[in-house]
């Protein structure tokens, strides 16, 4: 019996979904994935159901032809600018007869936050305990079975735009599949890349995607906070282009083959061909001029991240450094620059340790998201997503995932008429 999840990562230059089989907690071996360009989306926000969906199909219907299982219901990746999030306490009275904390009241406790005023056009998206407090004086890591008059809770609370998420609903139900969860992006990179020492200190996570950056930092094994910013490598390509005067594609490739994050790693510094568009023709330019525009966007984004945390009081909780993932983390000279903004040190964060399998090309920091969603929600034990579970045995080989097609509609309507005048 094996339990089979899928993981759907909804970016701003690709959609990916990776389906794999559940070994143990928060490990998993690959069958499948697939890659699909991303047309639909701008910063994590759906501006075309119709393609987001297209995109949606196509990359889940090569992950169920290489896994050979087909697939209903997926974990969702939830990202964009609309996310907030905030510190909430609230505490509970132990009512049984014996005082006992049982995970009823657990449950109560997260019943009590979700009935808490936000705005109309926003939705709870993830209540996740930082830490439980019993009868007001012992914080506790899990406190069921300890005996208390009075429970206490800081939770760390993710909201979410309720339009953004109805609209990503719309697209995966229109691509013939189900939403089995939403997850905060931040909190599945975290999950995939970070090791519990790293969590216990107090770390940053920083995935730098094509859309947004998600920031997610961790103190004592709990998420403090969460919050993704709208500057990420598409703006960079942007920035590119408009200095150079280079179409987006050319713009792209030479961030990716000659760009660097800072002067400082640049290991020579040679002129290269820059490809004009109309009479212009062709010019040169050296690799520190195009460095400089890279150098200025990531350090407006490091520095952003920066007084977000020096702001909230957390700089002083991340001990173990930052953790740089996602495409935009692959810029040379990217970890030596976040170390010289943050002063603390950096490296690149692969989800080399959650996954096994023959699919070694989804073990790099673009992937770390979509591995993530393979855990379900934060908090949440992975048996209970009982509407992706299934039993490989159970399912035929080299099952295509079904998806509904175009002209259905045209096609039921002429299998009627001929049944018709076939009964007549």
């Amino acid at each position: 019996m094996s339990t089979i999840v899928c993981g759907l990562d909804l970016g701003t230059t690709k959609v990916c979904a990776v389906i794999a089989e559940i070994l143990s907690d928060r490990k998993f071996r690959v069958l499948g994935y697939g890659v699909s360009p991303s047309e639909g989306l701008t910063k994590g926000i759906v501006i075309n159901i119709s393609r987001t969906a297209e995109s949606i199909r196509e990359a889940v219907q090569i992950a169920s032809e290489q896994a050979g299982i087909p697939v209903q219901a997926i974990n969702v990746g939830v990202a964009g600018e609309h996310i907030m999030s905030l510190r909430h306490r609230n505490f509970i009275n132990i009512v049984n007869d014996e005082h006992e904390i049982t995970k009823h009241d657990l449950e109560r406790l997260e019943e009590d936050v979700r009935r808490m005023r936000i705005p109309l056009d926003m939705q709870i998206l993830h209540v996740i305990p930082e830490e439980f407090i019993v009868d007001s004086s012992v914080s506790v890591i899990d406190p069921v079975g300890m005996s208390a008059s009075k429970l206490e809770a800081t939770n760390h609370v993710v909201l979410a735009s309720v339009p953004a998420i109805q609209n990503i609903r719309k697209s995966v139900e229109r691509a013939g599949l189900q939403v089995n969860d939403f997850i905060l992006q931040p909190l599945a990179s975290a999950a995939s890349i970070l090791d519990e020492n790293e969590k216990d200190l107090g770390v940053m996570m920083l995935d730098i995607g094509g859309g947004t950056t998600d920031l997610a930092v961790i103190h004592k094994k709990a998420i403090i906070h969460s919050k993704v910013f709208g500057i990420a490598g598409n703006q960079i390509t942007s920035d590119i282009r408009e200095a150079l005067g280079v179409i987006t594609e050319d713009a792209e490739r030479l961030k990716k083959e000659y760009g660097y994050a800072t002067e400082s790693a640049i290991i020579r510094d040679e002129d290269i061909i820059i490809p004009r568009v109309g009479a212009w023709g062709s010019s040169r330019v050296p690799i520190s001029l195009l460095t400089q525009f890279i150098n200025n966007r990531m350090k407006e984004l490091f520095s952003l991240v920066d007084n977000e945390i020096r702001s909230l009081g957390l700089k002083n909780k991340i001990r173990a450094g930052i953790i740089l993932t996602g495409g935009g983390a692959l810029l040379r000279g990217t970890c030596e620059l976040a170390e010289e903004i943050f002063e603390l040190p950096a490296r690149l964060g692969v989800p080399m340790e959650s996954v096994t399998g023959a699919y070694a090309a989804i073990e790099k920091p673009e992937y770390a998201t979509v591995v993530g969603l393979l855990g379900g929600s934060p908090g949440t034990k992975i048996q209970q997503f009982k509407k992706i579970t299934a039993t490989i045995a159970e399912q035929p080989a080299a099952t295509p995932v079904v998806v509904p097609e175009k002209d259905s509609t045209i096609k039921e309507f002429w299998k009627n008429i001929s049944v018709f005048f076939k009964n007549l």
